[in-house]
C-alpha cells in the first residue's frame, strides 16, 4: 500500500480546500464543495472564502443567506456551520443523536428527568407562531414547565439539539452585527428536514464519506468522525470501500480516498494563505499534522486565525485599527516574509473595502 508523507498530504488538503489555486466557483458550488465552513464567529466565513475563491465578492455570500439558500444552523460537532439549504436538509436527521448526546454531556446533571420529547414538542408548539428567537427567550417561554434545568441547558438543548433552526438573518450577513434569532429550518426554507433513513440503510453516511473524502481526502476513518462528530459511520465506509482507494500515512494508519481527486505533487507551491479562526482545513481532521506542527496544535481549538506559509501554519494574524497584524511563530526567510506582507495588504484591502493595506509583521514569538 502506497505511504503517503505528511508534505504529501498536506498538499492534498491544501487542493481539496480550495487553498492551493484559488478557484472560478460560485459561493453556493465553494460552500457545497466545502461541506460547510465553521461559522460560531459569524463574519469568519468571508475571510475563509476569500482565501479561496477567486475575485470573492462578500455580498454573494449575505445575497446566499438573505435567499435562504444558505444557512447557519447547528450541525457537525454541534458547532454553526454554514451549509447550503439542501445539505442541511439532508444531513439534519442522520446528526440528531450525536447533538443530543453532546449537549447532554454537558448538562446531563441539569437534564436529568427532563423527557426530551416531551421538551421537544412544547418548543416547537412556542416556535410555531412563526417569530423567531432567541435561545433565552424560548427557554424561558418553557421555564415554568421545566424550572429545575435553567434557561441555558433548556436552550442549548432545543436550540442545539432537538428542533432543527437557522439563525435568522442579519447574524452572519457582511460587515453586520446582529443577535442570534432563531427560526425552525422546515418554515425558513418551506421544506420539511429529510426523514430518518429506513432501519439498516444510511444513505446520508455514505454520501458524507464521499463529500468528506472530496474536500478532505485522503484522510483516515478517525478524521472523517473528528470533522462530522458522529460516531455512527464505520458501516457506511465499509459499504463505500470498493468505491475507494487506500493508501497509508507515515504513523501507519489506513487512509481512503476517491480514486480520481487530487494528489499533488509534494513539492507543489503552495502560495501563503490567511486562515480564519475555526477553519476547518485546520478542524475537520483528528491527525492535523499535515498542516500544523503539534506544538502549535492548540491554535486550531483556541480560535487563532492563522497564516499558511509553505502549506503549514507559520503564523496567527488579527486586524487591528484597519492593520493585519501578523506573527510568526518562527523565523520566516526573506523571500517568506514579503509573500505573507503582499498576501496580507490584500487581505487587509478586502477587509476594510479598500481603505487600507497596512500590515505589520512583528518579530517571532521563538
Amino acid at each position: 500500500m502506497t505511504v503517503l508523507s505528511t508534505r504529501a498530504l498536506g498538499r492534498a488538503t491544501l487542493a481539496r480546500q480550495l487553498l492551493l489555486d484559488r478557484a472560478d466557483l460560485p459561493v453556493l458550488d465553494a460552500v457545497a464543495h466545502l461541506g460547510g465552513l465553521q461559522a460560531q464567529e459569524p463574519q469568519e466565513p468571508f475571510t475563509g472564502l476569500w482565501s479561496r475563491l477567486r475575485a470573492f465578492d462578500p455580498s454573494a455570500l449575505s445575497d446566499l443567506l438573505t435567499g435562504r439558500r444558505v444557512v447557519r444552523t447547528h450541525l457537525m460537532r454541534r458547532t454553526v456551520h454554514l451549509v447550503t439549504a439542501d445539505d442541511a436538509l439532508a444531513w439534519r436527521a442522520r446528526h440528531d443523536t450525536m447533538l443530543r448526546q453532546r449537549v447532554l454531556g454537558v448538562y446531563r446533571r441539569e437534564l436529568d428527568g427532563v423527557d426530551l420529547d416531551e421538551l421537544a414538542a412544547a418548543g416547537r408548539a412556542v416556535m410555531a407562531d412563526g417569530q423567531a428567537r432567541s435561545m433565552t427567550s424560548l427557554a424561558r417561554e418553557l421555564a415554568g414547565r421545566w424550572p429545575s434545568p435553567g434557561p441555558r441547558a433548556l436552550g442549548e438543548m432545543l436550540v442545539a439539539a432537538l428542533i432543527p433552526m437557522a439563525q435568522q438573518p442579519p447574524r452572519g450577513l457582511w460587515r453586520t452585527k446582529g443577535a442570534v434569532r432563531n427560526v425552525p429550518l422546515s418554515s425558513w426554507l418551506g421544506r420539511e428536514v429529510d426523514p430518518p433513513a429506513p432501519s439498516g440503510t444510511d444513505p446520508v453516511g455514505r454520501q458524507l464519506v464521499r463529500r468528506y473524502l472530496a474536500a478532505f481526502g485522503p484522510a483516515a476513518s478517525a478524521d472523517l468522525r473528528a470533522w462530522c462528530g458522529l460516531a455512527g459511520l464505520p458501516a457506511a465506509v465499509a459499504a463505500s470501500r470498493e468505491e475507494l482507494v487506500a493508501f497509508r500515512d507515515e504513523r501507519g494508519r489506513e487512509l481512503l480516498d476517491l480514486p480520481g481527486a487530487p494528489r499533488p505533487d509534494p513539492e507543489t507551491p503552495a502560495p501563503v494563505r490567511f486562515l480564519p479562526a475555526f477553519d476547518n482545513a485546520l478542524l475537520g481532521y483528528q491527525g492535523r499534522g499535515r498542516i500544523v506542527d503539534d506544538a502549535h496544535r492548540g491554535l486550531s481549538v483556541a480560535g487563532a486565525r492563522v497564516v499558511l506559509v509553505d502549506g503549514r501554519v507559520a503564523a496567527t494574524w488579527s486586524v487591528e485599527s484597519g492593520t493585519v497584524a501578523v506573527t510568526p511563530l518562527g523565523r520566516l526567510s526573506p523571500a517568506d516574509r514579503d509573500a505573507v506582507a503582499e498576501e496580507g495588504q490584500a487581505l487587509a484591502s478586502f477587509l476594510s473595502d479598500h481603505e487600507s493595506d497596512r500590515v505589520q509583521i512583528t518579530a517571532a514569538t521563538r
